[in-house]
């Protein structure tokens, strides 16, 4: 039997943004960072997603022509 060997593509969380106008002003320099931060992030689980997904789709190439070959062979 086999394993997966997928790769764990983990999402970034959102930043948090205050409701209260007065607390996002006092914290504008992090907020801003947590912004940087995410579009960093995002950006590397979007390439991650991309990666997985070619992957998965080799992978299942290769399976279905495993899959051909058993047929055949089962077949005579």
């Amino acid at each position: 039997m086999h394993g997966a060997s997928a790769e764990t593509c983990i999402a970034p969380q959102r930043p948090f943004v205050p409701m209260d106008a007065r607390d996002a002003q006092d914290y504008a320099d992090i907020i801003r960072r947590d912004f940087d931060l995410y579009f960093r992030d995002i950006q590397s689980y979007l390439r991650c997603l991309d990666e997985e997904r070619s992957r998965a789709f080799a992978e299942a190439r290769e399976v279905s022509e495993e899959y051909g070959r058993f047929v055949q062979t089962a077949a005579d």
